[in-house]
């Protein structure tokens, strides 16, 4: 069955999500979301949800997709317990690990791994079906050809609507060194919405160059089902409800065939709409995909401005109403807002704080009639039962193979006995439920007397009866289990490993080999090393890129692969390769490194970079790693960021991104396997320090200079401060939230 799955970020958008015919939503409690920011539920509106969404045949997916840290993890369980127990349909996580120990303590909970998981390939679909996941929310960036193959393996569901991270998902750091709050954790502050300018061309002028248009797959799905996708996702949980309502509208006229589909798409450009829309990464990058001149909700064009006697007259087929408004936008950039004041004949009439000019698109972003519209749909549902009131006998109501018996025997009547009418009457009441009531049988049998009251009373049990049936559906109910793991070994690692793509007079125990180009040979100063050689398997990796990697096995002798993704991890274990978990793959508690370290293969580990001292002390043991020296990685763009204007590129190893108060980004350009350029973002501070004591050094010289000097400063914090202009700790002595 095809699922159109939609975003709830309070009780009012999952309402307008179900109203307007979603099969499922997906929503956060008050811990553990990866939207913090949005309202989310507490105990009772998740109550509510529950039983209002499985009375329509709706599923309620909970979003517990964030980063676990120790001292959280019975709270974690407290709340994951609490959601499955109340009803919900599958628990959303990042942690593919941690949700291994889940499965194997509540084998009954169903498991969809997150889109925060990075899962892009076979290969990582195969880790999270292993860690008993039944769903995989899909990387945005992941290929159409990709997908179908995913697709063959196990239940996969694809974003088709919203906001699109410009970062590869899970795998963004930039809200955390930035400012201290972590997007892995729930918290991002969207410093990819800002002004910044890339030292390219000559080019000096800030855009919001990181900013992505909104994805619209649109009719476009009929490729995704034929790939075998099954749940479509609507992303929105921070946006409005009648923006849920447009969204749900439009795809749900898509699927069911509606004829009105242009009209749906102008009410969806209507609730929101960044950037006019792009098809996403699945189908390659197109034109739209950037909207580096238009920041936040863009609208739908109306008319243009047309100045008149001082007044800003707009020429228009379309009749606003009181409360409209408008963005105004000038050679294509934002010049400001402005609100309807009067209709004139044809045309009608706005005012701006700013100075409009003949010309100026005119886009309105808030269409009261749109919002009032779709909001107004209502959804019930319909529910069969049959009644037996017999004289002398307690009274009985069934919905299916429930039957619910009074507590007292019905009375004979003296006069004004019962009839079936008042029994349809009192029943036809659902108690707020949104069902119709179909009554299969009522047998009426003798002269009945009860009280209306008492009679109400029976019914409003039975009802209450079939809502716990309906939100729970005899599921096992789980009591928490005592979790109790051994403690990481004491044994120390004394070694460094060293992250390059040259190792010509680098000295180090390990070196993790990471290309500049994947389709170019082993360089002869890592096959010639004297040093432990691992791969570096990036967090996105087309099957090009995988193929590319096997080559390399055959260069020379391969330890294992330095693994960002759970699809490298696949990888190395099937090759018979050990591993090296990266800092892509975020351990942030015991855990998750518990489970890791059962499994076959792996050598080392990378604790992740947003924990601080204190937190990384019960991760730390034979094979721990911490990243202390070097270059901060705080995103990876899976896409080109000017365009793909390769005819003009000058097409550098590195480029610059500078920021509105004048912070500088090293960004490193690569090639993929298949040609595509690749980018990443380097935070604007080299790190520096000597790591946790009883864990190895990893050092990250990506875009380093002078990879030597770097490392013969790893013992020595002062003489780092020399090789490096710009320098900070990280989160080794603050963390992050």
């Amino acid at each position: 069955m095809l699922e159109i799955l939609a975003p709830a970020g309070n009780e009012a958008c999952a309402n307008a999500a179900i109203n307007n015919g979603a099969d499922a939503i997906y929503l956060g409690l008050s811990a553990f979301s990866a939207r913090q920011s949005a309202e989310n539920f507490d105990e009772a509106a998740f109550r509510r949800l529950i039983l209002k969404a499985h009375c329509l045949g709706v599923k309620v997916y909970v979003a517990m997709n964030t980063l676990v840290k120790d001292e959280e993890i019975s709270a974690f369980f407290s709340n994951l317990l609490f959601a499955w127990n109340m009803g919900a349909d599958a628990i959303i996580m990042q942690d593919l690990l941690l949700g291994k120990l889940v499965h194997e303590l509540y084998p009954q909970i169903v498991l969809h791994a997150s889109t925060q998981a990075g899962i892009c390939t076979v290969e990582g679909a195969q880790f999270a079906k292993e860690c008993g996941f039944s769903r995989v929310i899909l990387a945005r960036e992941t290929p159409i050809s990709e997908i179908q193959q995913i697709a063959q393996l196990i239940e996969t569901e694809v974003f088709v609507q919203g906001a699109l991270c410009t970062c590869f998902s899970g795998q963004c750091y930039f809200s955390s060194f930035a400012g201290g709050n972590s997007g892995n954790r729930g918290r991002c502050k969207q410093p990819c919405r800002k002004l910044y300018a890339y030292n390219r061309n000559g080019n000096q002028e800030k855009t919001y160059a990181l900013s992505l248009s909104d994805l619209c797959v649109g009719e476009d799905i009929q490729k995704l089902i034929a790939a075998g996708v099954t749940s479509f996702k609507i992303e929105g949980r921070m946006r409005r409800e009648e923006y849920v309502a447009a969204a749900v509208s439009y795809y749900r006229g898509i699927l069911d065939g509606a004829q009105s589909l242009n009209a749906r798409l102008s009410d969806l450009k209507r609730t929101y709409n960044r950037g006019n829309y792009t098809k996403g990464l699945a189908f390659g990058q197109d034109k739209r995909f950037l909207s580096t001149a238009v920041q936040g909700h863009l609208g739908e064009k109306v008319g243009v401005v047309k100045v008149v006697n001082g007044e800003y007259l707009v020429e228009s087929s379309f009749q606003p109403r009181q409360g409209d408004a408008f963005k105004i936008l000038r050679d294509g950039k934002e010049v400001g807002g402005a609100i309807y004041t009067k209709t004139v004949r044809k045309a009608f009439i706005i005012s701006s704080k700013n100075r409009l000019k003949n010309g100026d698109g005119v886009f309105i972003t808030t269409d009261v009639e749109v919002n009032e519209r779709v909001l107004k749909t209502e959804r019930r549902g319909r529910l069969t039962i049959s009644l037996r009131f017999v004289e002398g006998e307690k009274p009985i109501a069934i919905f299916g193979d429930k039957q619910f018996v009074g507590e007292n025997a019905l009375q004979t009547a003296q006069n004004q006995p019962l009839t079936i009418e008042q029994l349809k009457t009192c029943f036809s009441k659902t108690d707020g439920l949104p069902l119709d009531v179909d009554f299969a049988d009522i047998i009426l049998l003798g002269n009945i007397f009860i009280p209306k009251s008492e009679l109400n009373a029976f019914r409003r049990a039975f009802y209450a009866e079939i809502c716990e049936e309906i939100a729970v559906g005899g599921r096992e109910i789980y009591q928490e289990k005592p979790c109790e793991i051994p403690a990481v070994s004491p044994l120390q690692t004394r070694k460094t490993a060293v992250i390059a793509n040259d190792f010509n007079d680098v000295e180090t125990d390990v070196a993790i080999f990471k290309p500049n180009d994947f389709s170019t040979p082993l360089p002869d100063s890592f096959k010639s090393g004297k040093f432990e050689k691992y791969l570096y398997f990036p967090a996105f990796a087309t099957r090009a890129d995988i193929l590319a990697i096997e080559e390399y096995l055959k260069q020379t002798d391969i330890c294992g692969i330095y693994a960002e993704n759970y699809g490298g991890v696949l990888f190395a274990r099937k090759r018979g390769l050990q591993i090296f978990a990266g800092t892509g793959l975020n351990i942030t508690n015991k855990y998750s490194l518990f489970v890791f370290l059962r499994g076959a293969r792996l050598s080392y580990y990378a604790i992740s970079k947003e924990l601080n001292e204190t937190e990384m002390q019960n991760l730390l043991g034979e094979g721990a790693f911490t990243l202390s020296l070097g270059n901060i990685k705080i995103m990876d763009l899976c896409y080109c960021p000017f365009g793909k204007t390769c005819g003009a590129c000058d097409k550098r190893e590195k480029y610059t991104l500078t920021d509105e108060n004048g912070r500088v980004f090293s960004v490193r350009r690569y090639l993929s396997a298949d040609g595509n350029c690749r980018f990443e973002v380097f935070n604007c501070a080299d790190l520096i320090g000597v790591g946790a004591k009883g864990a190895g050094q990893l050092i990250d010289l990506s875009v380093t200079a002078d990879c030597q000097a770097a490392i013969q400063t790893k013992d020595d914090e002062e003489k780092q401060k020399q090789v490096y202009a710009n320098y900070t700790s990280g989160h080794f002595k603050r963390g992050v939230l």
